[in-house]
């Protein structure tokens, strides 16, 4: 578990991939959980991905949890590796499942008989594998709390060599 949490306390390029992939991905969580933005709520969206989209209700709530609950652990630093892998499935799903018929590029010109293509997700899932890597560098929950551990152990193995 130590190593889940670990991460270097001083890296700031974790930190800001870490604060662009929650800041993208919340607004489309808070859409689906708590209508915001125009979304439909827990309700509504439910009610799209078990219906029009066929998607199981268990994997359609993780969708919602995911980019929403798991956008703010993401954007506080906190079980940062297991909630950007959360969000790396999350949207390697969505991008398979509705955007990879659209091909690789978004769907700049609007045009209404094309939906949007895979490149956003690309972006998405780059930053994720990103904090799987790092964890949640500075200024994160996980830097603090094994910062804490790391100094104890430090402590204990400095009386351990001064006891000889």
């Amino acid at each position: 578990m130590k190593n889940l949490l670990l991460t270097d306390p001083n890296n700031l390029a974790a930190f800001a991939a870490r604060m662009a992939l929650a800041i993208v991905v919340f607004p489309h969580g808070a859409q689906k959980l708590l209508g915001w933005w125009g979304g439909y709520g827990l309700t509504g969206t439910l009610h799209y991905l078990t219906g029009w989209a066929g998607i199981p209700w268990l994997l359609a709530l993780l969708v919602i949890l995911i980019e929403s609950i798991g956008s703010l652990m993401i954007f506080f630093g906190f079980c940062t590796r297991f909630a950007a892998f959360a969000t790396l499935c999350n949207f390697v799903g969505v991008m398979f499942h509705s955007h990879a018929k659209n091909g690789f590029f978004m769907n700049w010109l609007h045009n209404q008989d094309r939906g949007e293509g895979m490149e956003f997700f690309f972006l998405l899932i780059g930053l994720a594998i990103v904090l799987i890597i790092t964890g949640g560098g500075k200024w994160s929950v996980d830097a603090a709390m094994t910062r804490k551990k790391i100094i104890v152990e430090e402590r204990e193995m400095e009386v351990v060599l001064e006891n000889g």
